[in-house]
């Protein structure tokens, strides 16, 4: 007889038709749980706001899984009225404005978001999540719960429940709180942030097991507070990859897929090529730079006064499956790391994808970044700093010879470490350890 499944109680924002990279972790997670002897329940928003939409992630959903929902309320209309966008506009992540510099309207609402909707807009579903599932939970029981943050009002709801119920709970961070890049745009008034710091050390201190994202992560948060903190990277799904069957681009393509916000403007590399443009006609004729996603108004600013623009290829959100096609078609894979002070932390979902595509990563940030440490583990590819014009110059001659001989793909080592059901394994270990305690 099958040993019965555990259950465990997943708190997230981003579920499908969600797309971008919030849903991905938790979604692949869920996809392989079954498999390591746990039964995933999902509670996520009936009317959420999601920066886009992804129909063919549905795909990944097992069949017969509980998904609870419940309404939220979110200031957004609020939000589009006071910066002028459309009623069906969505909100872009990270401050991105692709079409103009931010305006006082803007400014102002960063300024209420930061000091007002501590720890983020969707605050106000906390007290209502934590009475809508501590009812549920009395006839629906479950082993633990799981929240995945940002945004870390999941961590609050998680909180709640565990000061309540007194469920094992683990808290998974796939971006840090106090220390995400963007923390220190938010013009915090010293109250409004003391208020984060202290709900994030309760999260912190409470949750019964925290899973981080990356090293340099697990050292920043044991300097908030001193705790065993459990290291579970992103991965790319072996599922996904399989059987894709396309070309190389005949162009000299070097491909970014995601947002481009404005600290992740390589401002050096758009100098690199350019001159490289200037320099060498036959490269001139193969460059191909694609934007797959969206582009802060910056980026397209700095490509124009490189005199890069005739080499741009604009293409905006495409469903997962085709980003896949796109990773496994283009020459060189762009992997940008954010100009701010934890761009040591930061290491991207995408990477682990772009690896498993097999070509070859050319990541502009910190050199002793956890991306860096990575790429070098594997010898996924190059590693240039943010400024380093002739780092990165050297680099794109180096892919580009490679390019030209028809040789620009990698064999990296090591990659399968990363997969989404390796990944998932050490998950589940987590979680079964939890309820053992």
């Amino acid at each position: 007889m099958n040993k019965p499944l555990r259950k465990v109680l997943i708190i997230t924002y981003y579920w499908p038709p969600s797309g971008g990279a919030g849903v991905q972790r938790w979604l692949k997670f869920v996809k392989y749980l079954r498999e390591s002897g746990w039964e995933p329940v999902i509670y996520t928003p009936e009317n959420p706001e999601f920066p886009a939409i992804d129909e063919s992630l549905a795909k990944d959903i097992p069949e017969n899984i509980e998904i609870v929902r419940s309404p939220i309320w979110e200031p957004y209309r609020f939000y589009k009225k006071l910066i002028g966008a459309g009623k069906n506009e969505r909100i872009n992540a990270g401050f991105l404005s692709e079409k103009k510099r931010p305006g006082m309207a803007e400014r102002v609402s960063i300024w209420l978001r930061g000091n007002f909707f501590i720890p983020d807009a969707r605050k106000f579903w906390i007290k209502p999540s934590v009475k809508f599932l501590l009812k549920y939970l009395k006839s629906h029981p479950v082993d633990a719960i799981v929240s995945t943050g940002p945004p870390h009002s999941m961590h609050m709801i998680a909180l709640g429940i565990k000061r309540k119920a007194g469920l094992p709970w683990l808290a998974d961070f796939r971006d840090p709180w106090t220390n995400i890049d963007f923390y220190h745009e938010l013009m915090l008034t010293v109250w409004a942030d003391r208020k984060h710091h202290r709900q994030e050390l309760s999260v912190l201190k409470e949750a019964d097991e925290v899973v981080v994202i990356s090293r340099s992560m697990k050292s920043d948060f044991i300097k908030i507070y001193d705790r065993d903190y459990s290291v579970i990277t992103n991965g790319y799904d072996s599922e996904d990859v399989a059987g894709v069957d396309v070309l190389p681009d005949t162009k000299f393509s070097i491909a970014h897929i995601g947002t481009m916000v404005k600290t992740r403007n390589p401002e050096a590399l758009w100098k690199a090529l350019g001159d490289e443009v200037s320099a060498n006609e036959d490269f001139a004729k193969a460059l191909e730079i694609k934007l797959v996603g969206s582009v802060d108004y910056s980026v397209t600013n700095s490509i124009e006064k490189a005199g890069l623009s005739g080499f741009v290829n604009r293409i905006s959100y495409v469903p997962h499956n085709e980003v896949v096609k796109i990773q496994q078609q283009s020459q060189v894979l762009l992997l940008l790391i954010n100009d701010t002070p934890n761009a040591k932390v930061i290491l991207p979902g995408k990477f682990f994808e772009y690896m498993a595509a097999r070509r070859p990563v050319l990541c502009i940030g910190p050199a002793d970044g956890d991306a860096a440490q990575v790429i070098s583990e594997t010898d996924a590819g190059f590693v240039a700093g943010i400024n380093d014009v002739a780092a990165i110059q050297t680099a794109i001659r180096e892919l580009y010879q490679r390019f030209v001989a028809g040789n620009n793909s990698v064999n990296s080592q090591g990659v399968e470490k990363y997969s989404r059901k390796q990944l998932t394994q050490e998950m589940a270990m987590r979680l079964t350890e939890l309820v053992s305690r």
